[in-house]
Parts: structure tokens; sequence; C-alpha cells
């Protein structure tokens, strides 16, 4: 099946003039239409205007071009439909052999700051999609190529035969219908985002829109094959915005846990770090320098600490590279906003170690929305983006806490955010000193949390994720010398808990807000 004619009309440009060129040397009409025939004219290739082939001009400012039936008559046209083609021999229409269109820019004029509702509006386009899905349900006889990345296997094909063969034809129908669908979900979400004072989290449906980023070498076991696919309503926002500067490609655990650690320095404006494991933090502080950040972190369970991944939310320099690769056993992942040249080169002589870079650490914080897998769906809930300061806390006991230590209780309540439920942080001023994580039993996360901290746990103070349902956790803290308690409170056992801690002598504050994380 020769190709004759061809319509081609694109909004980017990259790699056009190469498959024109192959097309005007094989005698192939062009078909185009303003900005794209001004470039194929530049080439000093002849072109011919939609608007002289279908015999009406454009107009609307160009909204309506190619939406006529000398275009769609030659793109639907079943070529071996008799009646179809004494249609098209009555009417004067032309076949259309070969369409290259590719769409308004939509997603990238929406992601722009500052773009108003009106510019959005004008960059959804309707002429490309309509050519593209004519063509692509003609796939049969009708090449559809919608897509810069495309054009080198067809100029292969138009090269060497002359035409484009079936196969191809069939998966780039295919490809259209992809990229038409990501396209309206695309409107549909800005849309619908415009059309409230106040976005909908919550909607009647909800498309999470998403496309491979890039293959793993499995899941979170080797036998589970894995991918990292992004949310396109992020943009190149989350993992997508990191680069990676060296050591091996990252794995599924990897990418778990280096969303965890981001989220808990984004949390401070001070120099933090966060070091963690099964997606949990086994260290995480907050200092007047980076440097003493990491220490403070890494201190709180070295333990654990090996095999971890390590976030910063500063830069890292040589001598920081030094203390890290002093101080710290193994280390999987380190990711931070940047490096300088003495840093990498420290970093260079572990070949294995991966070095990440994230342009702003606010770049991989969630949505507004959080997702949790569940068999057959997802459970959605608003992002749990709570918030508390001193002012919000309620005294609930006799002992009153100082300033000072109101200051490491609101540090400990901001890191057991990040900390699985049943969640118990132990903290000196703002530095964890033990974890309790994951526990089916509150006071097995304080036992726990207690002998992480062995000896550092006096003088500590503690924070819990939920209320405690009886005074037993109370009593081990007290035991292990704890000096203060936050808590959200709520439970039917607060007086039993609030009189323990009285007769202990233990400040305890309500936060009224509850941070469960499964």
């Amino acid at each position: 099946m020769k190709v004759k004619r061809a319509l081609v009309s694109v909004s980017d440009k990259t790699g056009l003039e190469k498959i024109i060129k192959v097309l005007d040397g094989m005698g192939v009409e062009i078909l185009s239409t303003g900005g794209t025939a001004k470039f194929i004219s530049g080439m000093g290739v002849h072109v011919k205007e939609v608007s002289g082939y279908t015999g009406f001009p454009e107009m609307m400012d160009g909204r309506v071009k190619t939406l006529h039936p000398a275009i769609h008559g030659g793109l639907l046209a079943v070529r071996d439909n008799k009646e179809h083609m004494r249609q098209m021999q009555e009417r004067g229409l032309g076949l259309i052999d070969i369409v290259i269109v590719n769409l308004y820019p939509f997603e990238k004029t929406v992601a722009a700051e500052g773009v108003s509702l009106d510019q959005a509006i004008e960059n959804i386009d309707i002429g490309g999609p309509s050519m593209l899905r004519s063509a692509a349900k003609n796939y049969r006889s009708v090449a559809v190529v919608s897509s810069p990345e495309q054009y080198d296997e067809v100029i292969s094909e138009l090269e060497d035969k002359g035409t484009v063969s079936d196969s191809t034809r069939k998966k780039l129908a295919v490809e259209v219908y992809r990229r038409t669908s990501e396209y309206d979900k695309a409107i549909s979400s800005y849309l619908s985002g415009k059309s409230a004072e106040e976005k909908d989290l919550l909607p009647a449906s909800i498309d999470l829109g998403l496309t491979k980023d890039m293959s793993l070498r499995y899941g979170e076991n080797p036998h589970q094959e894995g991918a990292y696919y992004r949310c396109r309503s992020h943009g190149s926002k989350g993992i997508s915005a990191i680069e990676k500067i060296q050591g091996k490609e990252l794995s599924f655990n990897n990418i778990m846990d280096l969303g965890a650690a981001v989220e808990i320095v984004a949390d401070f404006s001070e120099p933090a770090v966060s070091v963690i494991k099964h997606n949990n933090p086994c260290g995480a502080a907050a200092a007047g320098t980076i440097e003493e950040a990491y220490i403070d972190a890494l201190d709180c369970d070295r333990l654990s600490a090996f095999g971890s991944i390590m976030g910063f939310n500063r830069p890292i320099d040589g001598a920081m590279a030094a203390t890290i690769l002093r101080e710290a056993v193994f280390v999987e992942c380190i990711i931070a906003p940047g490096y300088d040249e003495k840093a990498l080169e420290a970093f260079s002589s572990k070949k294995n170690l991966r070095i990440l870079k994230i342009p702003s650490v606010k770049d991989l914080l969630s949505s507004d929305r959080d997702f949790k897998k569940v068999p057959g769906g997802f459970l959605v809930q608003r992002a749990d983006a709570g918030r508390v300061d001193a002012s919000g806390l309620k005294v609930v006991t006799r002992e009153k806490p100082s300033e000072e230590t109101m200051k490491s209780l609101l540090f400990g309540w901001k890191l057991v955010k990040y900390v699985k439920s049943n969640a118990i942080v132990l903290s000196k001023g703002t530095k964890t000193v033990g974890i309790g994580a994951g526990q089916m039993s509150r006071v097995d996360s304080v036992i726990i949390a207690i002998r992480k901290a062995g000896e550092r746990a006096s003088g500590s103070v503690m924070a819990s994720d939920a209320f405690f349902p009886m005074p037993d956790s109370i009593e081990e803290a007290h035991k292990a010398g704890v000096s203060a308690i936050i808590q959200p409170g709520g439970s039917i056992k607060d007086k039993d808990v609030i009189a323990a801690c009285d007769m202990l002598g233990i400040p305890m504050v309500f936060t009224g807000t509850r941070h469960f994380r499964h």
C-alpha cells in the first residue's frame, strides 16, 4: 500500500525535518496547517495548506481548520469497501495514507506557574485528537504517527518498503489511544480542580494516570518483578526528580525508603538528617549544622543504620562526605539537594553507593492524597498534614513541662508521624535516642524504644502516635527515667493515665491529633 498523501500538523517539531525529507523524496503530497506548513515550506518542500485542500478557510482563531469531511473522509474510508470508495469519488475526496500529528502541550502549559484558565483552555487540542483517532480507527489503511519518538521506525520502513507495515500501523494506533486517553485525563483532572473553590480530593472516580518510568531489577524480593510508575499529574516531581550521580540501579525497596527519608527532612527548616530502614526512621535529628544533625541521627541506633538510606536537607561538601564515610559502616543510598566536587570525589571510592541529588527536598513530598493498596482496590485519604505548635498543646498534668522540654516534645511529635504504628519516639532536644515501631501493643513499642535508647532514655521525652489505652506504658517510661510525654489523648482510660503521670511526677501534654501510619 504505497503512501501517496500525508497530513502533517505538529506542535512539537523535534525531528520533523528528517521525516518530511523522506516523504518528499518519495513524491508524497503533503498537507499541513499553520506553523507546521510554514516550517515545511521553509525547508523548500512543497506543501498544500489544509484550507486550500478542503476549500474551507481556517476560522475562529484556528479552532476550526481540520474538522472537515475532506480530512476525515480521507482518513476513515475503508479501502476495500466499494461503497466507501464510491462516496469518496462522488464527492471528489482524496485518501490520506499517513498522519503525523502531535498535540498542543496541555500538560506542559498547566504545569507552568501562573497559567490562567483561559490559557489552559486554548491549549486543549480538538482537531489533533480527532485526526489521530480517525486515523487510528482505520489503522489497516492509515499509518498514524503521534510522537517524534516514532519517526525513526517509520522512516526505516518507508525507506525500505515504501510503506509502513501492518504490524507497525497497529502498534502506532494502540499508542494513539493510549496518548489521547492520557491527554483527556489530564484535561479532566485540571478542569475538575478548577471547577470548585476547593479541589475535591475524594471525587466519585479517580484516574491514577501512571506512566512507567523505570524497570527495576525486582520488587520487594528477587522472585517478584517490579517497576516504578510516575504519576503524570506530578510532572517531573517525586522520584522522577531524582538525579542518580553514581552507584547501582535503584531497587524497589530503595525507592520506598527514599520517600520516607526525604519526607522527614523536608519537615524541618533547620539542617536535618534522617536514617531510614524498612520505611521506618532508625534515627533523625535537627541541629545547627548538617554535620551535627548527621552524628545525632546516626547515634540513635547505629546497629540498625547498617544498610540504611540517609536523607539530608542541606548540600553535602567534602568534609561532610568524609564524616559520612568514616562514621557509617554501610549505607545503601544518600540523597541530598547537592554535592560539591570534593564530596563526589570522596564518594567515588564506594562504587556501589548510590548518590542521589534532588533539586529540592520539597519535590519528593506526597500529594494532597494518600493511597493504600488493598485487594481489589485502593483506600484513599487526605495526606496527613497535621501540625501542632506549643499553643495547640494541652497540659493535662499538675507538672508543667519547661520551655526547653516543650521544644523536645514537639520535635518528638513531628518525628512520630513517620514511624509505623504503634509508634513511640524517645528524644532529647532535637534528636531521637530510641524508636519503637510497628508493634501490636503500645507498651511493647515503649519497651523497644527504651531498650534501643539504653541509658539515654533517662531524661528523654516520649512521643506516642496514639493514646495510651492504660497506664502500663507510663510505668515503663518512669522506670527508664522518661521526663515528659506527648500524646493525642482520647482514651476512655485518659484519667487513669493522667493520674499515673501525676503520681510519678511526669508532665504530659495532649495534641488532640492522632498520627497512625499503617
